[in-house]
């Protein structure tokens, strides 16, 4: 079977359950996003040696998968998210305590890690607003809007640490 269905050329593409939409769609716009954001991490992922931020990197392009496949119609179990959120929020505690406080503006420049890093957050953040617009638009809200909103929150945040973390390690060789 190809890869290329050609049932996108009118400028639709399909959802879960077959729906078909524009591909400037807001839900589908927030799906791309997510995914491009996935796509960033993978960069900074290959450009890591540190096994423990391998983990981090895989779990987080896993869970960013399964909230694409929320924004497009599927069920999401909330303790996969939740599992995610709380696995996020204790690896940022552990930086910041690891981590010299922050006085100065931080350039999203260093190593090529912490550079992917810092796209990577970016692309996170851009995502978020995508996700935000899509989410609110909706005519039903749940419990897993806002909790997807709370992760992809996070993982900036997570993010930046992970960056600054690389860009002091860097500067101590």
């Amino acid at each position: 079977m190809s890869i290329s269905t050609k049932t996108g050329d009118d400028g639709t593409t399909a959802i879960f359950g077959g729906k078909r939409l524009l591909k400037n769609d807001p839900q589908v716009e927030a799906c791309g996003t997510v995914d491009e954001a996935s796509g960033t991490i993978g960069l900074a992922l290959e450009k890591s040696l540190d096994k423990h931020v391998h983990l981090i990197l895989t779990n987080t392009q896993t869970a960013l998968y399964l909230i694409m496949a929320y924004l497009s119609g599927a069920q999401l179990k909330k303790s996969s998210i939740k599992n995610y959120l709380r696995e996020t929020e204790k690896e940022i505690v552990g930086l910041e305590k690891a981590l010299p406080k922050l006085t100065v503006f931080i350039l999203p420049q260093g190593s090529i890690l912490s550079t992917h890093l810092h796209l990577a957050r970016t692309v996170v953040r851009r995502a978020e607003r995508r996700v935000a617009g899509f989410l609110h638009q909706k005519k039903q809200k749940t419990n897993d809007d806002k909790l997807i909103l709370q992760y992809l929150n996070r993982l900036s945040d997570l993010l930046f640490l992970l960056a600054r973390k690389h860009t002091e390690k860097d500067r101590e060789v």
